[in-house]
């Protein structure tokens, strides 16, 4: 099959002459009379199909400050971004970039890894609406922290500086390279230490703990998938409305979803997966811009007896002797609805906009991860599009409360590297290098966008809260 080979130096051009289409100087500008002028009605419209008793939920999350605000309002910050000039360098963007959308996760091999982790919205895009989205969330954390003006914008100075020379190596890098690469300085990142150990407490037997009781269960509610049940089952726990059990058809629609799921994954995952059966269903509440989403939980045990090994361990660092007591061996899926992006209707060429979301989101996280998930996969229940993942393995975000000026800018520039080679593996590193040069023009005009986007996100986050209230 003939393709067309793109020289280095075409590349090169694309990237300068999308400079022409939008100067990098011009990445600043931001004209409010140009976006949509009602955008607490783009927000209404975003409600629709969702569950009806949970979009009170969700206003209320959104309405308890700006940054709670900024999570939920991708439908307005897409519209605003949309309304604007773009480079037309699209790569896969996250599409919901902002500081507690990175963070820690288990890899496929039980390392620790950090990276961005929330693709719910994620599509081809402009690159610098991703840019803008976090450096905006650097501002709104920072002033949530009671960070200084000057500190907030030398953080997102950092992220802006390290983004534009991290592509610049990417850019020249071998492919199989850039595949491969990894950041090796996160444990001189301090807010990230805290992350680490957040995760590493994160295991599935916490799940268990935490979302599970006793229970007299001993199968998934009776259905067809019944298997023997571990000596002692549980089962979720009731906390109506942000975790209920789900029984009867429901949970047999969701349990008869997992077929499907099952072929997305790769066989030798597929193998892994059939050596558990599920015990129990939940429907669960996560998030802020999920929020009215469809969102089920499965919890399983494993098939075969598992031992609990000794601490002693050989040598080799071989496992130890196996104690007879038989232990638990859980795994908790997450089946999240995945609607259409929010950026879709402004990308009405986008391959991407016409595909199963679930494919989308699982599709756009592999482009721009390093490590993903083992069980990451697909399905549909009822004609709705849902993603498959694990549920909290060894996951854990940034804690803005314990943020100050140095950590912000440390952090901010760990930020800019990681979005850097999430687009530098799903697009043209080569164009987008090219584009942003060598000067700090590019970093001074996302700068000035934040700082005003910020300002727009607060002023719509007061309208919020001023038309909740009448509502009362």
């Amino acid at each position: 099959m003939a393709t067309t080979i793109i020289t280095r130096a075409e590349r090169h051009n694309l990237g300068i002459n999308a400079r022409k289409q939008l100067a990098r100087s011009a990445q600043s500008a931001f004209n409010r009379k140009s976006c949509p002028s009602q955008p607490l009605h783009i927000l209404h419209e975003s409600m629709r199909g969702r569950v009806a008793p949970l979009v009170k939920l969700k206003y209320e999350r959104m309405a308890a400050s700006p940054f709670g605000f900024f999570r939920g309002a991708v439908p307005i910050m897409a519209a605003d971004l949309a309304a604007h000039p773009n480079t037309g360098i699209t790569t896969q963007v996250c599409g919901d970039a902002h500081v507690l959308n990175l963070g820690a996760f288990a890899a496929p091999d039980g390392r620790l890894v950090f990276d961005i982790n929330d693709f719910d919205e994620t599509i081809r895009a402009p690159f610098e609406w991703d840019v803008k989205r976090l450096a905006t969330s650097l501002i709104i954390a920072g002033r949530e922290s009671g960070i200084s003006r000057r500190s907030r914008r030398a953080a997102v100075a950092a992220f802006t500086a390290r983004y534009r020379q991290a592509m610049r190596g990417f850019a020249v890098m071998p492919v199989i390279e850039l595949v491969h690469f990894q950041i090796h300085r996160l444990g001189q990142v301090g807010p990230v230490a805290a992350i680490m150990r957040q995760a590493e407490r994160s295991t599935p037997q916490h799940s268990l703990e935490k979302l599970t009781e006793p229970g007299i269960s001993q199968t998934a509610h009776g259905t067809k998938y019944a298997h023997p049940a571990p000596p002692v089952a549980r089962r979720f726990k009731s906390e109506p409305p942000l975790l209920q059990r789900v029984t009867g058809a429901e949970a047999q629609f969701v349990l008869d979803a997992l077929i499907p799921y099952a072929r997305t994954l790769a066989p030798e995952r597929r193998h892994f997966f059939a050596q558990y059966h599920p015990i129990d269903v939940a429907f669960k509440v996560v998030g802020t811009g999920s929020v009215g989403l469809r969102d089920y939980c499965v919890y399983f045990e494993s098939s075969i007896a598992v031992a609990a090994p000794s601490r002693e361990m050989s040598g080799d660092q071989s496992p130890g002797r196996l104690h007879n007591k038989p232990v638990s061996d859980p795994l908790f899926l997450q089946i999240k609805e995945e609607p259409a992006s929010a950026y879709a209707a402004f990308l009405p060429d986008n391959a991407s906009v016409r595909a199963h979301n679930g494919h989308r989101v699982a599709d756009g996280q592999r482009a721009m991860q390093l490590s993903s998930d083992p069980f990451l996969g697909y399905t549909s229940i009822d004609g709705r599009d849902y993603l498959v993942r694990q549920l909290n393995d060894h996951k854990g975000s940034l804690d803005l409360t314990r943020l100050d000026a140095g950590s912000l800018s440390a952090y901010a520039d760990l930020c800019g590297e990681l979005l850097a080679r999430g687009h530098a593996r799903a697009g043209d590193p080569v164009a987008i290098a090219a584009y942003l040069g060598n000067s700090t023009r590019f970093d001074h005009a996302i700068i000035a966008f934040a700082r005003a986007y910020a300002d727009k996100n607060s002023e719509d986050w007061k309208a919020l809260v001023k038309s909740l209230k009448k509502l009362k």
